[in-house]
């Protein structure tokens, strides 16, 4: 696959495809036109000698200190030196290289006042395959994410590390040696350029956006799971029930459950037992109105990120009409807010899936099953501790749910003095959808064991096949092993696509 980078930028689709897939990325010719236009407004402007930040002028504080025409190519290596100076363990692959499509796509929109031969490096850098060793500490989301980008540009000047096949660090100008490709020399505004935005964090979003979405509709299935495991009632689920309250993800999750649920004989068992259960608990009765606020939540997320996807947050740009302005467009707000957000849904997500896990194990809630699962409990204590690391990873995601985007702090002598903590709300927003992936996992061995006692009540077709996914790692109901090895084969089964596109090809698309 081949991802083209029109003037009007890339797509969520191309990110993923580039940051994960390692699609090729090609620049269109419109696109090569628009920067070479936006640049000669620049080469103008500084032969004029007027004063404009970035060009004529120092950074941040250093604004008002003008720069002689002899030394302004130095001060934009300058400013990339100095700027990468991030601390700490290397971003994700992943991370990185969406954030360098995205700088592209920055330059690529026509305003930013630099030569294609940037857009260029940066696209020989993603399609060598080389990963500039970017630290985890370093950007506050103000004049977006300067450390980590700075760390990304200082490999096109044949400077800094990259992230090794392995994993290690390495030396840029080694790999770029390796791979043909020869250090970039910057002119005026161009440093600034390569670094002024909010790439990285969107960058994460777009990837948060893409766990999320699959995680929402795995939480779905593992409800219904231990629905069924408990034999509870699918009538909370009738889409009546939901059009009375019409939330849009509420009544997607309603009726992603309710179909799961189907064609079981484990439900068939109670269905015309009245008495029964007259009302399940909340953490089941409830399943769609939390998932389904949380879906909701992340149709907002979507909304905040295609807009800034479509975004010019360089400062300054360069008008069309030959005027440089600065703007305020680099703060990381619109995606910290956002980012913050998802990140309370999907903790609540994952911690309603941790109390039907609890309810599973409960020999005095989960309706004649045996305690914690286990057929001869008291030598075997089954599934009792994969209930404890469920508790303290929500204990975790309650905790990063706090809101980062309220933690501001001044920077550069005052001039920055208020800052959007961005990155680290949407780094802290990928931590907890991760943490989520495993508090599915819980819910989904504990749904299967619950299931796999019932017999030889057959469970619907979505119970069948997640039956079929666990039990090859995870064995039949018996004697306790190892879990370890077992609860991380569960966590590849939520994160994997397969188990969701067999439930699918049994009883149609999920919402």
């Amino acid at each position: 696959m081949t991802v083209v980078v029109q003037p009007t930028g890339v797509t969520a689709a191309d990110v993923l495809a580039v940051a994960r897939g390692r699609a090729r990325v090609e620049i269109a010719d419109e696109t090569i036109a628009s920067m070479a236009a936006s640049r000669a407004i620049v080469d103008g402007i500084e032969a004029s000698g007027r004063p404009v930040y970035g060009v004529s002028t120092g950074f941040g504080a250093l604004a008002n200190t003008s720069i002689a025409p002899s030394r302004r190519a130095e001060l934009q290596h300058a400013l990339i030196r100095s700027h990468a100076a991030g601390i700490g363990a290397p971003m994700p692959r992943e991370v990185v290289r969406a954030m360098m499509l995205l700088r592209v796509r920055s330059l690529a929109l026509g305003l930013s006042g630099v030569r294609p031969e940037l857009a260029r490096g940066l696209v020989d850098l993603l399609n060598a395959d080389i990963t500039p060793w970017v630290p985890e500490h370093g950007s506050l989301g103000a004049s977006g994410d300067l450390a980590a980008l700075a760390h990304c540009a200082l490999v096109l000047l044949g400077e800094g590390w990259v992230l090794g096949k392995d994993g290690a660090r390495a030396a840029a100008s080694e790999a770029l040696h390796a791979a043909g490709i020869e250090p970039l020399d910057l002119a005026a505004k161009e440093g600034l350029a390569l670094i002024n935005g909010t790439d990285g964090m969107l960058g994460m979003l777009l990837l948060a956006i893409d766990d999320a979405a699959h995680l929402f509709t795995m939480a779905d299935v593992t409800a219904a799971l231990s629905i069924e495991a408990m034999l509870g009632s699918e009538r909370p689920f009738l889409p009546e029930l939901h059009a009375i309250r019409p939330h849009p993800g509420q009544t997607a999750s309603a009726a992603n459950i309710h179909r799961l649920l189907q064609g079981s004989s484990i439900m068939d068992s109670h269905r015309d037992d009245l008495a029964h259960a007259v009302q399940d608990a909340y953490s089941m009765r409830c399943a769609p109105q939390v998932a389904g606020a949380a879906r909701d939540t992340l149709g907002f997320v979507i909304e905040v990120a295609g807009r800034e996807l479509g975004s010019v947050v360089d400062n300054p740009v360069v008008l069309r009409d030959g005027r440089v302005e600065s703007t305020g467009n680099f703060h990381g707000a619109p995606l910290g807010f956002a980012a913050d957000f998802l990140a309370i849904a999907a903790a609540e997500v994952g911690a309603i899936a941790e109390r039907r896990v609890d309810r599973l194990l409960d020999v005095t809630r989960n309706r004649d099953l045996p305690p914690f699962l286990s057929p001869d409990a008291g030598v075997n204590s089954g599934l009792m501790i994969a209930q404890y690391t469920a508790a303290g990873i929500v204990a975790e995601n309650r905790r990063l749910a706090a809101p980062a985007s309220v933690d501001s702090l001044p920077t550069s002598g005052m001039q920055e003095d208020h800052v959007s903590m961005g990155w680290s709300a949407t780094k802290k927003l990928r931590t907890v959808l991760d943490n989520l992936t495993s508090l599915l996992a819980v819910e989904l061995l504990s749904g299967v064991r619950g299931i796999q006692l019932r017999a030889p009540l057959v469970p619907s077709p979505a119970g069948r096949a997640a039956v079929a996914a666990v039990t090859p790692f995870a064995g039949e109901p018996g004697p306790d092993r190892f879990l370890a090895p077992v609860l991380e084969e569960a966590r590849a089964v939520i994160a994997s696509r397969a188990l969701r596109a067999d439930i699918e090809s049994a009883i149609g698309a999920l919402g």
